[in-house]
């Protein structure tokens, strides 16, 4: 039985990773999941926040991702996101100023019903957040 497999990362504009893991860890919509190697074939929905490889060397690389799908079949591995980048390209200055606007969006909607703006604005607050916290730790270690 083999100890690591096959992963990529995969955004509309780019691939983000690609390589031999020995584990990964990730947001699935109910809750963080792990994945080994030889793990049975599956699809999951993906949503935000941070993603752990640990590659076959030993090296891990922290990265974050947001909204997408998660699939394991043959010993390889894909997750294909709307976004993702690595922690260690993550501007902090930019995630803090992202952070800004939307908390400026939600204070001036804040005594209506939700509408689409609010809920967008949530989703970038969110995402502002893990990309500071990822940011802060730098997790390109």
């Amino acid at each position: 039985m083999s100890k690591s497999y096959r992963l990529q990362i995969v955004t509309p504009e780019r691939t983000v990773y690609e390589g031999d893991v020995v584990s990964l860890t990730l947001p699935a919509l109910d809750g963080e999941m792990g994945v080994l190697a030889n793990h049975a074939p599956m699809v999951t929905a993906v949503d935000m926040g941070p993603v752990k490889v640990v590659e076959a060397d030993g090296d891990v690389i922290d990265m974050f991702v947001s909204d997408g799908f998660f699939e394991v079949a043959g010993g390889n591995a894909r997750l294909l996101a709307d976004t993702g980048e690595r922690a260690a390209d993550i501007d902090p200055s930019r995630a803090e100023e992202a952070e800004k606007r939307a908390r400026e969006r939600l204070a001036e909607g804040e005594h209506r019903e939700m509408d689409f703006d609010q809920f967008r604005a949530q989703r970038s607050l969110q995402r502002a957040l893990w990309r500071r916290r990822l940011a802060k730790g730098r997790g390109g270690r």
